[in-house]
């Protein structure tokens, strides 16, 4: 097959087949099936892995809602095969609820995503940190990141990616969907997706001379851990602002806070990233750059 063709039988990236891909199917007693969109790569992107890890912890969970999750990715995952989800209840009380999901390719852990539901209760007392005020989406530059049904704006870049694109290490990003889930569990998805995608972006930005457009070429990047919390009701239409805040890089490794806004500034949802930013190796030149982390 040459390269047009094999891009061809690449199906195109949109919200939703996201949404479906999300959808995990039960195989087994606490297994679900699960299917992948690599985007052109090789490789899975972790926020996927989450989310369908949450999906598979709600439908084994009845009765209880997402509130937090953590997620460890330890070995890369290939788009072209099948993903397996086993999720393991540690506890199943009247208010709380904590499960493990192992995720599983070709008979190996990939990932590891601990779990906390609860059944939600009447306000004692509720605050959030506002909004940041930064330029609504009419102000902000289209971002080159294609998903049909997605619509992504930064805040003050023209171009995440460029090496020349310098500032303090924080990214703005308005996210509109053409289909925001009914169901709590795939609008919970949906929010986490997007949570690993501009981590390693933020960090580099502080950093004359160095920018993800090096990625799998000169860098060697990969998110290796994504912490969400859901503040509820998550419920929103229209844009979303996620803000990211790369708070310290260092031995190889990043981390950033952020969090998840409607533009009319209820918070929906907060996250932490880890993630590995180094020098490619030599064996990792080997690997053909749709493979590499």
């Amino acid at each position: 097959m040459n390269a047009t063709a094999a891009e061809q039988a690449v199906p195109e990236s949109s919200v939703g087949r996201m949404l479906r891909i999300f959808d995990v199917e039960p195989a087994e007693p606490g297994t679900f099936s699960g299917s992948s969109d690599g985007g052109g790569r090789q490789v899975v992107d972790g926020s996927q892995l989450l989310a369908q890890s949450l999906v598979a912890c709600a439908k084994s969970l009845p009765g209880k809602v997402i509130r937090s999750a953590h997620a460890v990715f330890t070995r890369v995952v290939d788009p072209a095969e099948s993903v397996w989800f086993s999720v393991e209840v540690t506890h199943q009380g009247r208010t709380t609820a904590g499960a493990v999901v192992a995720v599983r390719q070709a008979g190996r852990c990939c990932a590891t995503v601990s779990v906390l539901a609860d059944v939600p209760v009447e306000d004692v007392v509720r605050h959030h940190v506002p909004r940041p005020e930064v330029a609504g989406p009419a102000s902000a530059l289209p971002a080159r990141m294609p998903m049909s049904g997605r619509d992504v704006r930064i805040v003050g870049v023209a171009d995440v990616n460029h090496p020349d694109e310098v500032g303090p290490p924080e990214l703005h990003a308005w996210v509109r969907y053409n289909q925001i889930p009914e169901r709590d569990d795939l609008a919970k998805a949906l929010l986490a997706h997007f949570t690993g995608h501009l981590s390693v972006s933020t960090t580099l930005r502080a950093h004359p001379g160095v920018g993800t457009a090096q990625a799998h070429r000169s860098l060697s990047t990969a998110v290796l851990t994504i912490g969400v919390r859901f503040h509820e009701p998550v419920e929103w239409d229209g844009w979303l602002l996620y803000s990211h805040e790369s708070i310290q890089v260092g031995a190889g490794m990043s981390c950033v806070h952020g969090l998840i806004h409607t533009e009319s500034g209820s918070l929906l949802a907060s996250f932490t990233q880890e993630a590995m930013i180094r020098g490619l190796r030599v064996d990792d030149a080997r690997v053909p750059a749709a493979a590499r982390l």
